[in-house]
């Protein structure tokens, strides 16, 4: 698999990464044993996870994995710390949270250091400087070689990563935000932002969550997603009308093409501008292989124009040049 820069450092990532989001929680110990191997064999080496993610079990899971299956060496390790599970404050950016949480996912998983250590989210009660601060500490001592965020807004990014450049501070290397055909958000701010500092976009839910491979099309499959109580919420954004006509210009192309839908959405998130790496979360190993496979993909320039006006976001003023409006 093609190995990319993260942003403007010298660390390395695949292309693709693998996400562990249901790991502990809906993918179990053998399942997750599979799709490791089939990445790592595949040349995948960015695994992402949160101390979150399964309550913690991700993490745990993901460390007693690289005990027996895959060298700690052969891997880039990213993991997430902020995010607590209070209804009346979700995040918690203080210093203290943060290196404590640092300090407990490295022992989850059985490692002296990540690759990627990121800020889940802002938290409008702790000064930014404060948070920031926590990933200075981390790479100093050791306990982090590169440092990010997730969920920033534009101007929160912005403000992160130009006072990162500033005395002797930590660049941010990446920042972790939903990105796909079904959501373009990120174009509006945050993309412009990251690509003037030079900070790696790396972009979680690809597919829509799960909706570009057009599974749903039909009707929600009884072993998806959509059919889980607990993950239902998370897709039945993306099941409107507006999503349907994008997912069939996605199926259009895949024929097209003679490929597959999610062949189709996954390449083109991957190869936009500013993307670095895309995280894939698969439930089987079977998923991820197929995901996997888009490596020898590129689109040509006809379908991604073609895509890029189907799903266009309207971005008006102050983004368009105020004249022409």
């Amino acid at each position: 698999m093609e190995q990319r820069h993260l942003g403007r450092t010298g660390l390395r990532v695949s292309r693709i990464g693998l996400g562990t989001l249901t790991w502990g929680r809906d993918t179990d110990e053998h399942d997750a044993a599979e799709q490791l191997k089939a990445f790592w064999d595949a040349g995948g080496t960015l695994v992402d996870t949160a101390d979150v993610y399964g309550g913690g079990e991700a993490e745990y899971l993901l460390g007693r994995l690289m005990e027996r299956l895959v060298p700690r060496q052969d891997l880039v390790l990213s993991t997430k710390a902020g995010s607590v599970p209070d209804p009346d404050r979700r995040t918690d950016g203080s210093r203290g949270h943060l290196l404590a949480a640092l300090d407990a996912s490295l022992a989850r998983l059985g490692t002296d250091h990540v690759d990627l250590w990121q800020l889940h989210a802002f938290d409008p009660h702790t000064p930014l400087e404060e948070s920031l601060q926590a990933l200075d500490i981390a790479v100093r001592s050791g306990r982090a070689r590169y440092a990010g965020v997730s969920n920033f807004c534009g101007w929160q990014l912005a403000k992160a990563g130009t006072w990162q450049l500033g005395g002797d501070r930590t660049r941010l290397a990446g920042a972790q935000l939903e990105y796909s055909l079904l959501q373009r958000g990120v174009e509006r701010e945050v993309l412009p932002a990251a690509m003037d500092l030079g900070i790696g976009l790396l972009p979680s839910s690809p597919l829509g969550r799960g909706v570009l491979t057009g599974k749903y099309r039909g009707g929600t499959p009884a072993d998806s997603r959509g059919a889980s109580e607990t993950m239902a919420p998370f897709v039945e954004p993306y099941l409107d009308d507006a999503a349907s006509r994008i997912v069939d210009a996605v199926a259009t192309a895949a024929d097209g093409l003679a490929t597959t839908p999610l062949h189709v959405a996954l390449a083109w998130v991957r190869d936009r501008p500013g993307v670095t790496a895309p995280i894939v979360g698969a439930r089987t190993a079977r998923q991820l292989t197929a995901a996997l496979s888009v490596e020898a993909l590129s689109l040509p320039d006809e379908i991604c124009r073609a895509l890029d006006d189907v799903s266009a976001p309207v971005h008006r003023y102050p983004d368009h040049d105020w004249s022409t409006l």
